[in-house]
């Protein structure tokens, strides 16, 4: 019979069949440039499923289909043979199970480890009373007072923020400032992670933990105590959760974004963790961020820049100069282009903040003096979430740490 019909017999694909042809394991013959199985080759798929099932590999069928073929044992002979092959496949067959039932008790020690943990309460996260005197207008540069405010463990919920020029409204411990705020929707926290990481390049996603760690490591490494920080352009947090745990108590670390969906998310997993830090959620477009001037110790830039730059020729941290003490530390990690393609993502008009010497140019420009500089390995491919680059360009991160 033909190759689609011995499929059908046998409830095989057209590709397992041929797979097994590969491999030697069927040798149907040949003609006219058409397979046909005959009683043999039923055989030696019957035999070929048998072993299968007994958990031998395609590789050992191989094996026992040339003894079969090819040796021609007498009965004893056959008999011996396969006495041995038996006795030795139950051998290993027993230390396998042997393995994965210790395996499989320490795994349900883990699980029965995690069961006995206290749940997580979540802590709700607002804008601590405190912090109410650094924020300001953006527009009239006057404080901010609270008026209709819900407040819960001194932290104000839900409210508005006034000065004589505008209301700013505060929608479940987020500070909205502007008209309108980009809205993307995400899924679960759980599943959107794992589907970034599931749809992400290896090599791209070591490359993020190598340069989180980095990171982390010169944040920790620089007193936090009573400091201000600023992040814009937070995102999904990789960076905040990755060093949220080592943040003192009285270090304000302010979050920008302006996708509110992204702070939602991101307050989500923070609130989902039980523990309390200091953290002040503001969507905004970076031009209107409402705090004071002059009241920020460091800004940590991962990434914000390279992706405000997709689509703005601004260098986003002289934007936010005036917000910056004279005395600062700046860490930044930036996407950077060892060249760039003719059907390259980023048009000519954007290139310029992705090139390292022009943003560390930009960089002492605003009088940040050079500590440490460092660049990644090069990345080749990134993934749906990581679509900026296309085939043929070169990428890596440009990490700038410096103090002024």
């Amino acid at each position: 019979m033909k190759i689609s019909k011995f499929g059908q017999v046998n409830n095989l694909t057209i590709d397992a069949i041929r797979h097994y042809m590969d491999l030697g394991l069927l040798v149907p013959e040949k003609k006219g440039g058409h397979y046909f199985f005959d009683d043999n080759c039923q055989k030696d798929l019957e035999l070929i499923i048998e072993f299968k099932s007994m958990g031998f590999s395609l590789n050992e069928i191989k094996t026992i289909l040339t003894f079969k073929n090819l040796g021609m044992l007498a009965g004893y002979e056959e008999n011996a043979y396969y006495q041995s092959l038996f006795n030795h496949k139950y051998e290993k067959t027993e230390e396998e199970i042997a393995r994965l039932t210790a395996a499989n008790e320490k795994i349900k020690k883990k699980i029965d480890e995690f069961n006995e943990r206290p749940g997580h309460s979540k802590v709700p996260m607002g804008i601590n009373i405190n912090n109410l005197n650094l924020l300001v207008c953006p527009k009239c540069d006057a404080p901010l007072s609270l008026e209709n405010g819900s407040i819960n463990r001194n932290q104000i919920i839900d409210g508005d923020l006034v000065c004589n020029c505008q209301t700013y409204k505060v929608e479940s411990g987020i500070l909205l400032s502007g008209t309108s705020n980009e809205i993307v929707p995400i899924s679960s926290s759980d599943e959107y992670i794992s589907d970034y990481i599931l749809n992400t390049d290896s090599f791209y996603l070591e490359t993020l933990q190598k340069g989180l760690q980095t990171v982390k490591r010169k944040i920790t490494g620089l007193d936090l105590e009573s400091k201000v920080v600023l992040e814009p352009g937070t995102g999904i947090g990789f960076l905040l959760r990755t060093i949220y745990n080592v943040l003192p108590d009285n270090c304000l670390y302010i979050a920008v974004d302006y996708n509110i969906e992204k702070q939602r998310f991101l307050k989500s997993i923070l609130e989902r963790t039980g523990i309390k830090k200091d953290i002040l959620f503001i969507c905004a477009d970076f031009s209107a961020i409402p705090i004071k001037k002059n009241s920020v110790d460091i800004i940590i830039d991962n990434a914000g820049t390279s992706n405000y730059s997709f689509k703005h020729t601004d260098f986003l941290i002289e934007m936010l100069e005036d917000l910056i003490k004279k005395e600062a530390y700046l860490l930044g990690t930036y996407l950077a282009f060892k060249k760039f393609s003719v059907n390259s993502k980023i048009l000519p008009q954007y290139r310029d903040n992705f090139i390292p010497l022009k943003i560390r140019s930009k960089i002492e420009g605003l009088k940040f003096k050079l500590i440490e500089e460092f660049a990644s390995d090069v990345l080749s491919k990134g993934g749906i979430y990581e679509d900026y680059f296309v085939q043929g360009e070169e990428v890596f991160n440009y990490l700038f740490f410096g103090k002024r």
